[in-house]
């Protein structure tokens, strides 16, 4: 009689937590999503670059094997200049780690630009149709591999919080 309650006593302590814990995250979808440590928001869903989808002016350059900051916008004014400022003191505030980050600026359509000490891209037509569901000038990080994982507002881009990221990411990663 007492090995009975033993033995429902130990498959209860296994089974109750693997069902709770299924509940909770079946119930409640949003709570794992809206209590993140990262400053910059998620891409949803993944954006996966590939070599069509974007032109460099340096035809040596690419994506891969580097984390890559990434302005997009149509045309480079005010507002790029200080933002392209802010991702270059973001790389040198990253010390050591300064050499796994590259900074792009990704023009969405054809105009010509004038910016020769940052690595320059366009932007192809099906991967212009994907930014589009971004706001306008955004910042986006693309990891090592090419996805963009995320995604920053340009206008009041606080260097603090992109470094604090980098920094998190690159403690974790184990490329690039």
């Amino acid at each position: 009689m007492n090995s009975k309650k033993e033995l429902w006593i130990l498959l209860a302590s296994f089974v109750l937590p693997i069902a709770f814990g299924t509940a909770f995250f079946y119930l409640s979808p949003t709570f794992f999503t809206q209590h993140t440590v990262n400053y910059g928001e998620f891409v949803n869903p993944i954006i996966t670059t590939t070599k069509q989808d974007i032109t460099f002016i340096d035809t040596q350059s690419g994506l891969q094997g580097l984390w890559t900051l990434t302005y997009t916008t149509k045309k480079c004014d005010n507002i790029c200049i200080k933002v392209l400022q802010d991702m270059r003191t973001v790389r040198i505030l990253m010390n050591e780690d300064m050499r796994r980050i590259q900074n792009l600026l990704l023009i969405t359509n054809k105009a010509k630009t004038q910016q020769v000490d940052i690595l320059v891209g366009y932007a192809s037509e099906v991967f212009n149709r994907q930014l589009n569901q971004f706001p306008e000038n955004s910042l986006f990080l693309i990891d090592p591999l090419g996805n963009m994982m995320l995604r920053y507002n340009s206008k009041n881009l606080d260097i603090k919080r992109v470094i604090k990221d980098l920094k998190r990411l690159f403690k974790y990663s184990r490329i690039g």
